[in-house]
């Protein structure tokens, strides 16, 4: 995993609730087992039209809206608990998810390959797609190290994120290159356990 520990980016909003995972990845696109590739069919049945021609409304094939944040309606990465949904958001090139509320195994998903879901009550939600309306432009800014969304100049909010996971987004380890990174304590804790 790529190590993040700050992203400031505009933000791509879809302000829809209950967004199951066979929405981002339609369930026929989940025969690859490597994690590349997926973001070519992200949202596929809502951004391509059965013939292959592109939907001109749907917000990812509108150039104004770009950005490696993705601000979501209620209940987003609801339904299976398919890990290819996360895979398809970050190989489109996605980093942050913004909803307020997520599936739990979306959510661990998400973690665990490097997308960062930051949960905010609905008010703040309804703000943020507010800013993007108002100016696709606008930047936001996620501090992972102090858990910090930077909404404007004078919103800022605090986000939870598990502590492990946190260390691991920061250093871009997964938890094998976690266990690697402290061999030293784990080889030593069994020197221990070995005296009595």
């Amino acid at each position: 995993m790529e190590a993040l520990q700050k992203i400031k980016s505009t933000a791509v909003p879809i302000p829809v609730e209950n967004i199951d995972t066979d929405q981002i990845i339609p369930a026929r696109f989940l025969k690859a087992i490597s994690r590349e590739g997926f973001g070519e069919n992200l949202f596929r049945d809502w951004r391509y039209e059965k013939s292959g021609n592109k939907v001109d409304d749907f917000i990812l094939n509108n150039p104004i809206y770009t950005g490696k944040i993705l601000v979501a309606g209620k209940n987003f990465g609801c339904g299976s608990s398919r890990e290819h949904a996360v895979w398809a958001l970050h190989d489109y090139g996605f980093r942050v998810v913004i909803s307020s509320f997520f599936a739990d195994i979306f959510k661990g998903n998400s973690l665990n390959n490097g997308l960062v879901p930051i949960t905010v009550d609905d008010a703040t939600l309804h703000l943020i797609f507010e800013f993007i309306e108002n100016d696709p432009n606008h930047v936001f800014e996620v501090d992972i190290a102090s858990q910090t969304l930077k909404i404007n100049e004078t919103h800022t909010l605090h986000f939870d994120i598990d502590e492990y996971k946190k260390e691991c987004i920061l250093k871009g380890y997964d938890d094998i290159d976690y266990l690697l990174s402290i061999k030293d304590k784990i080889e030593e804790f069994e020197k221990q356990q070995e005296l009595y």
